[in-house]
């Protein structure tokens, strides 16, 4: 069995805030992530951007909803342009920009009834 590395361990924090926080918190910012499991300077934003990409490919190959819709810029209320990136590469979202907040909305949607 593979010994998790920093970075899974990441991912699966990331994941656990996630699942746990209270509805009412949610969407939550990377920034707030990353002051709720303690991460300091320097890449902080990165690496949890990171570990979004991780659990998005993770919720991927399970058929899961994506987590990391859960986590929006502070900049507006959508994610960073990573994460629609790889929505996209992942097939989950179309090709064209103009349909990513709707596919957005309802992967946001999906992965609040999936938190139960």
């Amino acid at each position: 069995m593979p010994v998790p590395n920093s970075d899974d361990i990441l991912a699966a924090e990331v994941r656990c805030l996630l699942e746990t926080m209270p509805a009412a918190r949610l969407p939550v910012t990377y920034h707030q992530v990353a002051e709720a499991l303690g991460l300091t300077p320097p890449r902080t934003i990165r690496r949890v951007a990171q570990a979004l990409e991780a659990l998005m490919r993770e919720d991927a190959a399970a058929g899961r909803p994506f987590i990391a819709a859960l986590v929006v810029s502070r900049r507006g209320d959508l994610p960073g342009k990573g994460f629609f990136d790889l929505a996209v590469e992942l097939g989950r979202f179309p090709a064209d920009p103009a349909r990513h907040t709707e596919a957005y909305r309802d992967a946001y949607r999906r992965a609040m009834a999936a938190r139960g």
